[in-house]
């Protein structure tokens, strides 16, 4: 094996939140940064890019490549800091009273970064097993990165054991999320001189009822939630995102676009609830459409729609972590994550990973450095204790 110098979490955390990797930038230096110090310990990384090579994710094998394997995943981008006011630089780990500030910390850098420190640790104890690191980018954004890499892994037929996303959660167990999905409607009206409204067809005006049409479809979930549920809420959500259009105060808007969001609930779908929304907002929208034919019209698109995670029954991600933890509770969350995606390749999955959600995306990030510790701790007891995985 290498002789090369072992990094603790937090050396490695430093390195990675340096790169500033938030979605809309690449994230392919990060990326290479890990392949490198992975090489350092003679691991061979797999890499697997977007078409322009700018985006890119990771799969590695570390130990015996005849076993199945944990895979431990993580998204190495992270969301934007414009217009949060940081106490420090987002991009720099800064250390105040036991807490590490950084974009990322969190979300979820601090999880690759125990996984890499660990790597070293697994390959000295020679256990004859071997676990997966996947590394993914566009998490916060469409989830491309992770669906790109199980594209990629099951075309190889390569299924790991089971595999644990680090998402943070305060090292609690979570088996189950909602999906969510976004939504693109653009409205195209009839422009026009605002001194004579008649003559014209105002998009914006029909945005506003399109989106009093979503509020209406949120409050009814809202005054019927589902009971029993494991969710906080315990209903399906929307959001009212983006609305762009119009071209001047003096001009009837010819042109509105609405970018909003589902997180359903367990028995419902994101896309029956949207293809209903479109359906009651055409109806309404049906005399104006008519009157300004053929010039005027609506689309509805789908932007991205990201599978649920669901609990697989009799888990062996559930049972082992339940085991080390000494813990029978698991958890339903609200925000998405890789999980269902990796679930797609057949085998069970967990989410499980330190620092607090209420941190991630936040100014001032953090994760506190006992958490650190106890995920590292927890990825020797769960990998060592398992020598035939």
């Amino acid at each position: 094996m290498s002789k090369a110098k072992p990094l603790n979490a937090e050396q490695i955390l430093a390195k990675l939140v340096a790169f500033d990797t938030v979605s809309r930038n690449p994230n392919r230096a990060c990326i290479d940064f890990i392949r490198d110090y992975l090489d350092e310990f003679d691991v061979k990384s797999d890499i697997v890019a977007s078409g322009d090579g700018a985006k890119a994710c990771l799969w590695a094998t570390i130990g015996n490549s005849d076993q199945p394997g944990i895979a431990l995943a993580g998204h190495t981008d992270v969301v934007p800091v414009d217009g949060q006011n940081w106490t420090s630089d987002p991009f720099t780990l800064t250390e105040r009273d036991g807490k590490l500030y950084a974009r990322g910390a969190a979300d979820m850098k601090g999880f690759i970064a125990c996984a890499l420190a660990f790597v070293p640790e697994f390959l000295a104890a020679n256990t004859g097993g071997s676990f997966h690191l996947a590394f993914t980018s566009d998490e916060e954004t469409d989830m491309s990165g992770a669906m790109r890499l199980t594209d990629y892994l099951a075309a190889r037929n390569i299924k790991p054991a089971w595999t644990w996303i680090g998402e943070p959660t305060g090292l609690s167990i979570v088996n189950q999320h909602k999906g969510v999905a976004a939504f693109s409607t653009r409205i195209t009206g009839v422009s026009g001189h605002s001194g004579q409204p008649a003559k014209g067809l105002n998009a914006i005006s029909l945005g506003a009822r399109l989106m009093n049409i979503i509020e209406d479809a949120a409050r009814a979930r809202q005054e019927n939630p589902f009971s029993p549920s494991r969710f906080d809420p315990p209903y399906t959500t929307f959001n009212l995102g983006i609305i762009q259009g119009g071209t001047a105060e003096n001009i009837i808007a010819e042109h509105c676009e609405i970018l909003w969001q589902v997180r359903a609930h367990p028995g419902e779908t994101a896309a029956a609830i949207a293809a209903d929304i479109d359906r009651q907002a055409r109806e309404s929208f049906a005399p104006s459409f008519a009157a300004f034919a053929p010039h005027a019209g609506m689309e509805t698109c789908t932007c991205f729609d990201i599978p649920p995670f669901t609990p697989t029954p009799d888990s062996p991600a559930e049972k082992t972590l339940k085991r080390v933890l000494k813990c029978d509770e698991t958890h339903a969350v609200g925000f998405g994550t890789e999980a269902g995606i990796f679930q797609k390749l057949g085998a069970a999955a967990i989410i499980c990973g330190p620092g607090f959600i209420e941190q991630a995306h936040q100014p001032d990030e953090f994760i506190d450095k006992t958490q650190i510790a106890a995920c590292v701790d927890l990825m020797r007891a769960v990998l060592l204790s398992s020598p035939a995985i």
